[in-house]
């Protein structure tokens, strides 16, 4: 390895007494690339190197100055610009280009402090994908953290919504017992609706919180989400110290891990940016008193729509059917939902609540709902029941109203006959109601004894009843049954022997 004394010999030679390399080379007893390596001769450029022009040496003065207007500004939108005023050239040479000349800037950032009870930054944290039930739903982590206690706030989610972000501020306050004044956001969708340089148009519902709670809402610049950096690290710290490698069996299990994590955890460990050496806890406790106080009531965070059922009785709210009175069946009807609760209103009127499902494709059901739908299916059926045995057997109104008479249940009587008719026929049956009424038997068991006699006498084999579930949705069907005969017809054609094939001669 040549020394550093070796080394200047070689450069005085070169550079002061004006030898060549070779001659260097021989005189000192080194490689002739030694001594180049030396002199550094890869700065020179060889007598017999050209410098080509290229196509894009006229625009070259024309892409200076785009960055130096648009620093950020991509090579293919360049390209573009440059292709209007004629550059025929390849996108790829424009970015081999650019990217030599792109201006670089170092930017230094101001160190921000803050006072006890003035700020607070929020943002959402993304945790992946978990499996509930058949849905696989988006893990979201709502975190909210005071800027000069470092105290914190944290909350999964199994969405992003407005109203999960409004919710998450609500039990934020609750959790911390106080209000910031300012709230730093970064330019979320939920916080800023438009943004034309400093002026801002914010989202109402976010304006309807900052008045509740009395906070004044602050988005960041644009890409500068180092504005609110104790938010983003402590997402960091959240996604590293808490989450990773830890079992859950729910949301509910995970938040309740978290809220002992940050009891035990997070606020006990020595404040960030803070000499003394106090712990979180300790600085939250002197900060708590510089909050704004709650209001009485909280702000009510549901998200409220207008939703109507189709024919049957249940409204659909993310993929899962939820019961209604059936009554109001195809009704304009208000549906309000929390985080684990859903409700329906008619007017200023609660009619149907449940607990809300995140899985997918499930029926939750109320089952006073379904009760009252088969009371009166079951009431509509027995009148109709009435009017179908007065149209198809003279004789049935007078049993029934004889039966009406003695005060026996009249709607257990009209289904029994509704069976026999089925069963028997219309012909059948009014005969058998004839003569159970001029023995004086009135009542459907008379009647239905009557008919079994029938049938034995003509060796009628006797009928199967079907057993049916306890659910009155099934069990309240009526469905008509089907005549058997024309099967035993198929049965006798099978058993006959078959005709002789004629043959000629």
């Amino acid at each position: 390895m040549m020394d550093a004394a070796q080394r200047a010999r070689i450069r005085r030679l070169f550079y002061a007494e004006h030898w060549k390399i070779g001659t260097i080379s021989s005189e000192l007893g080194v490689h002739h690339d030694a001594v180049r390596h030396a002199i550094e001769s890869d700065r020179f450029v060889s007598a017999g190197t050209l410098v080509r022009p290229t196509m894009l040496d006229p625009y070259k003065g024309l892409v200076g100055k785009i960055l130096d207007d648009h620093p950020r500004l991509r090579a293919t939108r360049i390209h573009e610009m440059l292709r209007v005023r004629g550059y025929q050239g390849s996108v790829t040479q424009l970015r081999r280009y650019v990217s030599s000349v792109r201006p670089t800037r170092v930017e230094a950032f101001l160190r921000l402090a803050t006072l006890p009870g003035e700020q607070a930054q929020v943002d959402w944290g993304h945790f992946g994908k978990i499996q509930v039930g058949a849905a696989k739903r988006t893990l979201w982590c709502f975190v909210f953290v005071l800027a000069w206690s470092r105290a914190m706030y944290a909350r999964f989610m199994l969405d992003a919504t407005l109203e999960a972000f409004l919710r998450g501020h609500r039990l934020a306050f609750e959790a911390l017992g106080g209000v910031p004044r300012e709230i730093l956001y970064d330019n979320l969708k939920s916080v800023v609706l438009e943004r034309v340089g400093d002026h801002i148009k914010f989202h109402p519902r976010i304006l309807d919180l900052a008045g509740h709670y009395c906070f004044a809402p602050k988005p960041c610049a644009p890409y500068r989400g180092n504005e609110k950096g104790k938010v983003e690290r402590l997402i960091q710290y959240l996604r590293h110290s808490f989450f990773a490698a830890r079992r859950f069996s729910s949301v509910e299990d995970l938040n309740a891990q978290l809220a002992r994590w940050i009891a035990e955890v997070a606020h006990v460990r020595r404040a960030p940016g803070h000499a003394e050496g106090r712990t979180v806890v300790e600085l939250l406790d002197d900060e708590r008193p510089r909050l704004l106080p709650l209001p009485e009531h909280p702000m009510a965070c549901g998200r409220i729509s207008g939703i109507a059922s189709g024919k049957t009785p249940y409204v659909r709210f993310d993929l899962n059917d939820y019961s209604i009175p059936h009554p109001l069946v195809r009704k304009p009807l208000t549906l309000v939902t929390e985080e684990h609760e859903l409700r329906v209103l008619d007017g200023n009127n609660e009619v149907a609540r449940h607990r809300r499902s995140y899985d997918r494709g499930k029926t939750i059901e109320d089952p006073r709902h379904v009760a009252a739908l088969a009371h009166d299916k079951r009431r509509a059926h027995d009148l109709r029941g009435r009017d179908r045995l007065r149209a198809t057997c003279k004789h049935a109104d007078a049993l029934l109203d004889a039966i009406a008479l003695r005060g026996e249940n009249l709607g257990g009587q009209t289904a029994r006959l509704l069976q026999l008719l089925d069963r028997y026929g219309a012909t059948e049956l009014d005969r058998a109601i004839a003569e159970a009424m001029a023995r004086g038997a009135l009542s459907a068991a008379s009647v239905a004894h009557l008919l079994d006699q029938w049938a034995r006498a003509r060796k009628t084999p006797p009928p199967l009843d079907a057993v049916l579930p306890a659910d009155p949705r099934v069990r309240d069907l009526r469905v008509t049954p089907h005549a058997l005969d024309r099967y035993d017809e198929l049965y006798a054609v099978d058993d006959e022997p078959a005709p002789p094939e004629e043959t000629s001669s």
